[in-house]
């Protein structure tokens, strides 16, 4: 009598295990935590596990806990495409966040759209990944890297006294997807389909061109195994530019390239790079070569962003204050901008009341400006291709070891007043 007692009490509590099991919402992520992206990559593992650490102290999404999986997909495409495909045919996940790079995004977004999965981009922000006709498609950045140049050139513009702006540049790049895409924007180049050779948007006359700069030297380094960084910093200072503008694929590549125009004795009155807003970057170059440079953000830890979080008002100080306190050092965007997408997927799941991705895309689908979703790097909602409607990018510079922000003017509290011309690293 006591054996069959016990073995009906084991029964009962594999049962209850397994419905716990079953309750378990799975939410899959890769990421590139080894490779060339790895520091980025190692940034947004951060964002997602602190959002769904929170999540599930408040008590998970509909009642059920957030089980977080995260593959290293080593900054290698294929990995990253099979890891998707582990995750929805294996791993049977309620949903997906998205990869770092528009160059793993890309690949990515077909095998989501295969099975229509919702795909929240957090950082690929190339053109073409919005134009291959996917539907559910949601990019938690500002616009498509394309536009970037917009905000650059309104900080020149608006900014610097006028005769005093730089009159010449120097566009240096990697030939890669996020890289390429900002340079066409700053120089008017045409964006195609590689596969059909179809044109996606004609960007003429570019964004240097209206604002009466030059492009004295473009050169553009190999995606993959570069250190001739010094050759390129004296070829840049021979040019003569007035303005410098590097297009990083990452930012380690960001400190290579100012370490390296330190080195050969650069002068250059602006300098714009597309990464660098990490502490990695001013650690590595040092306060005075950072000193000045202007680098394009979709966050600041200053700025008075409000979202929600668990059905809850979460401010942009609350997430320093609960990353700083997991981690033991402050966010920087390549954190807050997985965090915001966890946010995005966890109120899409809430407002269509399931996990059923068709019903999350309808819904997120059906924001507007005045009823967006709500995150730590400010509201969204998306136009007909997946890119955020009314966003323009935070403007940052370094002034003394501080990543403060320098534009917009005028629409947040503690903008710092522009530091012009650096003169040199």
């Amino acid at each position: 009598m006591r054996l069959n007692t016990l073995l009906a009490a084991t029964a009962a509590a594999a049962i209850t295990a397994g419905a716990a099991q079953a309750e378990t919402l799975k939410i899959g992520a890769s990421l590139p935590i080894t490779g060339g992206l790895s520091v980025s990559g190692e940034k947004h593992k951060r964002g997602y596990e602190l959002c769904t650490k929170l999540i599930n102290d408040a008590g998970g999404i509909l009642g059920r806990q957030v089980e977080l999986i995260v593959s290293d997909n080593r900054s290698d495409t294929a990995t990253a495409i099979n890891q998707y495909e582990r995750f929805i045919n294996v791993d049977k996940v309620d949903a997906v966040y998205g990869t770092f790079s528009s160059r793993l995004t890309f690949p990515v977004a077909s095998i989501l759209s295969k099975y229509n999965m919702v795909h929240a981009i957090p950082s690929g922000g190339a053109l073409r990944i919005y134009e291959q006709g996917y539907k559910n498609l949601f990019y938690f950045q500002v616009n498509a890297a394309e536009y970037t140049g917009k905000d650059v050139a309104a900080v020149i513009k608006q900014l610097i006294p006028a005769g005093e702006a730089p009159k010449s540049a120097a566009v240096v790049s990697a030939d890669d997807f996020f890289a390429n895409a900002i340079e066409a924007g700053l120089l008017g180049q045409k964006v195609k389909d590689p596969a059909t050779d179809k044109e996606i948007a004609d960007l003429a006359p570019g964004y240097l061109s209206d604002a009466g700069i030059e492009v004295l030297m473009q050169e553009k380094w190999p995606e993959e195994g570069f250190n001739d960084w010094l050759n390129l910093a004296n070829s840049i200072k021979r040019s003569g530019a007035e303005m410098v503008i590097g297009l990083t694929a990452s930012a380690e590549e960001a400190v290579q390239l100012t370490r390296s125009l330190k080195t050969v004795g650069a002068t250059p009155k602006l300098v714009y790079l597309s990464q660098g807003a990490q502490t990695e970057f001013v650690e590595g170059v040092g306060k005075e070569a950072a000193d000045g440079v202007l680098i394009h953000t979709t966050w600041h830890k200053d700025v008075p962003f409000d979202s929600t979080l668990a059905g809850k008002p979460f401010s942009n100080a609350d997430f320093v204050k609960a990353f700083t306190a997991e981690y033991n050092v402050e966010p920087d965007e390549d954190s807050a901008i997985p965090f915001a997408v966890c946010q995005g997927i966890e109120q899409a799941i809430l407002g269509a009341g399931t996990t059923d991705n068709a019903k999350m895309g309808e819904w997120l689908h059906a924001r507007t400006k005045d009823d967006p979703v709500r995150t730590v790097l400010g509201r969204f909602s998306w136009d007909e291709v997946g890119l955020p409607v009314e966003k323009s990018h935070i403007m940052t510079q370094w002034q003394n070891g501080d990543l403060t922000f320098v534009y917009p003017t005028g629409e947040f509290e503690g903008v710092s007043p522009f530091s012009y011309p650096k003169n040199g690293f």
